[in-house]
């Protein structure tokens, strides 16, 4: 892998997080458990990154 496959890689997988965290909290604050929250926050996580995969696979 080259430095800027890399890095891409790499802003793909803190945005993923990101989105996961925002998820996750906004699922806390209408009142669901921390359970429930983390469930939430770790299938956006998922998502974001499947989707980001999808994008590189149709691309390659």
């Amino acid at each position: 892998m080259t430095q800027v496959q890399v890095l891409v890689l790499l802003l793909a997988c803190s945005i993923a997080i990101n989105i996961g965290c925002a998820a996750g909290l906004i699922t806390v604050r209408i009142g669901s458990g921390w359970a429930r929250a983390l469930l939430v926050g770790g299938g956006a996580t998922g998502t974001a990154l499947i989707i980001f995969f999808a994008g590189v696979a149709a691309y390659a």
